[in-house]
């Protein structure tokens, strides 16, 4: 089951238009994932282009946290293509940050050292990011004595100290309270309004996963839709919410299937 024709045609003519200014940061071509027996991607054709802001939303099991992790390159498809344009420099957030058993600056610091930033450096940098995400009241408490959005604080923190070009975010407000939440999206909305790696002339891409759909129309430019490690629907955010979709995402969007 594919996306409806008038919006298939839709969405390919603002994708060639897109194209020919800027190419892809990922194109996936007939990209498949399985996990043994289990077949988590299947067929996946996907181009995310520079400053894009991609939701991907569907029931547990859709394949969104499989397919971020293969963007980022911590799962290897088993058949298809995965190609990456200029080498992008990517960051992950995942649901439930690990935080090591040291100070909250010791935790982003050493993500800096392992990629060979000298260690003052590395600290001075690590200082400069808690103070993006508002923490650095608290840069020498355990973090693991830290709330859980102030540990999801400190994991955009790691992220943002790389200057990544692609931040990846997997359902980054899943487990928090209402408040943790919205300082959570007010940072998510703070950094795809800013620039990657490249300089100012290269937009941050940012890719989420979410089940929470006001999140999606508040913070989306896009949105992907999958069911069964297939995608669905891949339309503009407005479309996806105010257009006609197949059956199943418009089930998911009316709460018919969690």
């Amino acid at each position: 089951m594919s996306a409806l024709p008038s919006q298939a045609l839709r969405r390919a003519h603002s994708s060639e238009q897109a194209c020919a200014i800027d190419p892809p940061l990922f194109a996936l071509r007939d990209l498949t994932v399985r996990y043994g027996a289990v077949q988590a991607l299947t067929d996946v054709n996907l181009r995310v282009l520079p400053g894009e802001r991609v939701a991907l939303i569907g029931s547990n099991g859709s394949g969104k946290s499989t397919l971020l992790r293969t963007l980022h390159g911590l799962v290897r498809p088993s058949a298809g293509q995965l190609r990456r344009d200029g080498a992008p420099r990517v960051a992950m957030v995942f649901q439930r940050p690990f935080v090591l058993r040291t100070s909250a600056l010791n935790n982003v610091a050493l993500g800096l050292w392992l990629r060979r930033v000298r260690w003052q450096q590395a600290r001075a940098q690590a200082a400069a990011a808690l103070q993006r995400v508002g923490l650095q009241a608290i840069a020498r408490q355990n973090a693991r004595t830290l709330s859980g959005g102030q540990q999801q604080r400190l994991a955009f923190a790691r992220a943002w100290a790389l200057r990544p070009d692609v931040l990846l975010l997997d359902e980054p407000t899943a487990s928090l309270d209402p408040h943790a939440k919205r300082e959570i999206e007010a940072l998510m909305a703070d950094f795809a309004a800013s620039h990657g790696n490249a300089g100012p002339q290269q937009p941050l891409t940012t890719v989420f996963s979410s089940h929470n759909l006001g999140q999606v129309k508040r913070l989306a430019s896009r949105v992907i839709y999958l069911e069964h490690g297939r995608i669905l629907a891949d339309l503009p955010v407005h479309d996806f919410f105010n257009g006609p979709l197949p059956e199943a995402a418009r089930l998911f969007v009316k709460g018919e299937i969690a």
